[in-house]
Order: structure tokens, then sequence, then C-alpha cells
């Protein structure tokens, strides 16, 4: 397996981390990447300086990501093996223990939105295809053109899929966000278009409580990236709230380390813990992320 890069944050009195995918960005790309994580992180953290909560600020940043084309959620999102985008989306609220996701959505500008609007009305934690497309409608959300959507490079890497007879991960892919704001509570949110040529009603990690978003203030907050169905069967995201429960500053690296020692698998994590300190990691090739609190901001990949 490749090495584990990590780095954890000094402690913050509010702070913003967000990731861009874990995988492998080409080298021209790289620079996108890192100047669209720092401006979700900086959106992110402006909530915060204007009293906002972490669950506003975990979703402002994703809301960003969705929005800029390179990444793999919202528009600029990878696609299925029919063509068609079906996105996932996870938010949750430490404070609350609440939390609202999607999934196999098809074309809406921003889902991370729709799992807010989810977990505002209480309820249910999870709706998928028909029924999240129905219950967005219901409450004011407008569907996209989907092929205003879709990308050149996505399509591009459906065929390439294709031509191979491989599910492809998407270098830069899942995109998340965690948060604590000054009054200690912390929240995360995670958005996605999934794999590449992934089958008609693959559900992965993103949207999933646990798996790969998870938020506690007992806890801390985590969002994943990277092989969805590890992340599934090693509950991942919890596994990284529980070390960082425990005191574990090095939380994330020992949670990629389980995943790459356990199921060979690749990915990353961004954390942050109930007192404000942030931490990521991965065992891939690059990740974008940017993190931005009252003293500190940063990004790279």
């Amino acid at each position: 397996m490749r090495s584990i890069v990590s780095r954890v944050f000094p402690v913050q009195r509010h702070v913003v981390l967000v990731h861009g995918g874990a995988g492998l960005v080409p080298e021209a790309s790289r620079e996108a990447h890192a100047r669209g994580c720092l401006a979700a992180a900086r959106a992110g953290n402006l909530v915060l300086t204007r009293g906002g909560s972490a669950l506003d600020a975990a979703c402002e940043a994703v809301r960003v990501l969705e929005d800029d084309p390179s990444f793999n959620a919202g528009h600029g999102a990878c696609l299925d093996e029919t063509g068609h985008l079906a996105l996932d989306a996870a938010v949750m609220d430490g404070a609350s223990l609440a939390a609202g996701a999607v999934a196999c959505l098809p074309a809406f500008a921003n889902p991370v939105q729709i799992a807010r609007k989810l977990l505002d009305v209480g309820g249910p934690v999870l709706l998928a295809g028909e029924g999240a497309e129905l219950f967005a409608k219901t409450h004011g959300f407008v569907r996209a053109d989907e092929a205003a959507m879709i990308t050149t490079v996505a399509r591009e890497r459906l065929a390439e899929a294709k031509a191979t007879g491989e599910s492809a991960g998407f270098a830069g892919g899942t995109v998340g966000a965690v948060a604590r704001d000054t009054s200690g509570h912390v929240a995360a949110a995670t958005s996605t278009g999934g794999k590449t040529n992934k089958a008609k009603g693959r559900i992965g990690d993103s949207p999933l409580v646990g798996a790969g978003t998870y938020a506690d203030d007992d806890e801390g907050a985590a969002s994943g990236t990277g092989d969805g169905e590890a992340f599934i069967r090693l509950m991942l995201a919890r596994h990284a709230t529980l070390g960082l429960a425990r005191g574990e500053d090095e939380a994330a690296k020992l949670t990629i380390a389980h995943l790459g020692d356990r199921l060979r698998a690749l990915g990353g994590v961004i954390l942050v813990s109930k007192e404000g300190r942030a931490s990521f990691a991965r065992n891939t090739v690059t990740m974008g992320y940017a993190v931005v609190g009252d003293s500190l901001e940063e990004s790279g990949i």
C-alpha cells in the first residue's frame, strides 16, 4: 500500500476543513483543486465568523465545491453506467445527531442543500431515487438541466471506463467538509457523484451515516473519500470519530492505516475534534484540502 500522508493542525476556536477527493488528480489540475478547496473553506469559515453554526458552515463549504466543475459533485459529477448523474449527499449535526441524506438523486445543482432540508424537516434520514427527487421538488428545489451539469471530462472518463471494462474511480472525487463553531458544536457534510461507470442504483458511503459522514459533539466530525464499499464495510467515519473521542490526535492517520491494513483499500478522511483540532490523512497520491480557522489558513493537494 502507498504510504500515508497526514496532517494535524493547531486547535482553533472555530474552523472549517474541506477535502476535494482522494485519488490521482492530474498535475495540470492540482492548482485548480487546491484553489477550489480554499474558496470553499473560506466560505464556510465566513459563515462561522458571522455567527453561523458548524452545520451551516459545513453545508456552505460543500455547496461551493458542488458548484465547481473541477470536482466530482454537483456540476461536474461523474456518470453512471447509463450515462446519467446519480448524486449522493449527507449532512450531520453533532449537537443533535440529526442527519439528512439523499442518494441516487438525478440532476439537482446542490444535493447538499436537499440533504440539509431533509435534516431540517426531521426525517427520514435517507431518501433515494424517485423518493429523493419528489422530496426535493416538494420543498421548492428545481431539477437542473442534466446536460448543463455534465462536463466534457465526465463524458471522457465514462467512455474510458467502458472501453477498459472497469468501474473507475474519479480523481478529485467525493467532496466534504467538517466544521467546529465557537459554541463547541461540530458538523459534517459530504457530496459525490460516486464512481465513474457505477452500476445503476449503486449507493456509496457518502450518504450513509457512520460510513462516509458522521458528527457527534461528544466525539468530533468526519467526512471520507475513497473506496466507498470499503468505507461502508468498516463504518470508517464513525471509526475515526471514536478515535478522536479516545484523545488520539493521529486519529485520521490511524483510521486510514486501518483502511489499508484491513481491506487494502484507498481513501482519505478529514476530521475535526470537539476541541477544534482539524486533521486529515490519505493513502492516495493526492487529496485536495483546505483549512481555515480563526488563526489558520492553508491549502494543498
